[in-house]
């Protein structure tokens, strides 16, 4: 309790600015981390000597990595939210079952009957469920 009587309010907002900026570190290093090892463009050697320097020298690792490859981290972000978005697409067109096209489906079907996989009633009975959805 004497503890808690003796902080003021300064000290209280100071012990919250430092917390919030040793969490935003903390993010950032992170992010690098993940970075270095997503980048397809940094051999393995490059990578570990990343990770050491910063693991050695962490302030100034992580600050010497967002100026040399900071527009790669970007690039990076860029392209694994692209993927994401596509993955996401197509997981939706599957699952509404829009996948493909009534044309690539009829195409899909006349393509099975050449070579044989099924019969003409079959793929009449499927080409009216295509035509008919």
């Amino acid at each position: 309790m004497v503890l808690a009587a003796d902080w003021q309010v300064g000290e209280v907002l100071w012990t919250f600015i430092w917390f919030t900026l040793f969490f935003i570190w903390l993010w950032l290093a992170i992010s690098v981390f993940i970075d270095v090892f997503r980048s397809h463009d940094l051999s393995g050697v490059a990578k570990a000597l990343w990770v050491i320097f910063i693991a050695i020298l962490p302030y100034l690792g992580v600050l010497v990595y967002l100026i040399v490859r900071g527009d790669k981290m970007r690039v990076h972000a860029v392209e694994a939210a692209k993927e994401q978005d596509e993955a996401m697409q197509e997981y939706i067109r599957q699952a509404a079952g829009t996948a493909a096209s009534p044309a690539d489906e009829l195409h899909r079907l006349a393509d099975l009957k050449e070579r044989g996989v099924i019969d003409e009633a079959e793929f009449q009975r499927l080409k009216a469920k295509v035509v008919g959805s």
